[in-house]
């Protein structure tokens, strides 16, 4: 379970996000809204311990995340940054492999867990092909692919951070990405991910919190923070919000 209370992170002697205290729970997809500079990505961030807090810590279970070694933690905490480069002609199934190296679970099983880590991804077809004759978005599968071998099946225990999955994919992919999420988020993992689509958001998250200048506006259920105050006040958009007519969650719908 990762948590933290009261997280404060400054850069440059400014405050660049302050006042948020959360904890991932088990089975839980958390999404992060907010417009662009909200402190998204500064949150993942301090969650996997690439950014140092000013003020409060980040724990894994009863442990602070530092406290963690390296391998430990690639056990349990699997993260996907908004930006996954990789500048040689590695094989799809090399992409992904490399979620299985802080496990020593033997090639045979690995194997597995490639094969269906890319088929949950829905980048199965790929396999064999180069990572640099790929598109944007076939690469953005193959990094969701990594990273769901690295936690494969999604235990409760284990904790997945995702910064925008979905911005490079078009609206079939967009849907098969965060229902592999959903997917693995129901086998027991904890999930946080960022999104900017507020339909997506209300359709796979459990719960939102809502950025808004490195501070949270809300924290509550996709029904209590996709209102039109609140996101007016953040993003400035004029919104009507009505139930889905077949699934009941928000949809939004710019006035």
């Amino acid at each position: 379970m990762l948590r933290t209370q009261n997280l404060h992170i400054r850069r440059g002697g400014k405050i660049v996000l302050t006042d948020i205290t959360l904890e991932l729970k088990p089975g839980e997809i958390l999404g992060v809204l907010g417009p662009n500079g909200a402190g998204k990505s500064t949150l993942l961030g301090a969650l996997c311990g690439e950014l140092q807090a000013d003020h409060a810590s980040v724990w894994l279970d009863k442990r602070e995340l530092r406290d963690w070694t390296g391998a430990q933690r690639a056990q349990r905490l699997a993260v996907l940054p908004q930006v996954s480069t990789l500048d040689f002609a590695f094989r799809v199934e090399e992409v992904v492999g490399m979620g299985r190296l802080p496990h020593q679970s033997g090639k045979v099983r690995d194997d597995e867990i490639i094969a269906a880590a890319l088929q949950a991804a829905d980048a199965g077809h790929l396999l064999g092909r180069s990572y640099l004759a790929l598109s944007g978005g076939e690469r953005q599968r193959v990094h969701l692919a990594r990273v769901l071998a690295q936690l494969w099946p999604g235990e409760t225990g284990q904790t997945l951070l995702l910064d925008e999955p979905t911005s490079m994919l078009d609206p079939l992919h967009q849907h098969t990405t965060l229902q592999a999420v959903r997917e693995f988020a129901d086998r027991g993992a904890a999930v946080l991910v960022i999104l900017h689509d507020l339909n997506l958001a209300a359709r796979y998250c459990d719960r939102l919190l809502l950025l808004h200048g490195g501070r949270p506006v809300a924290l509550d259920t996709p029904e209590r923070v996709l209102r039109p105050e609140p996101l007016k006040a953040v993003f400035g958009l004029e919104v009507l919000v009505q139930a889905h007519p077949e699934r009941g969650h928000p949809l939004i719908i710019a006035r």
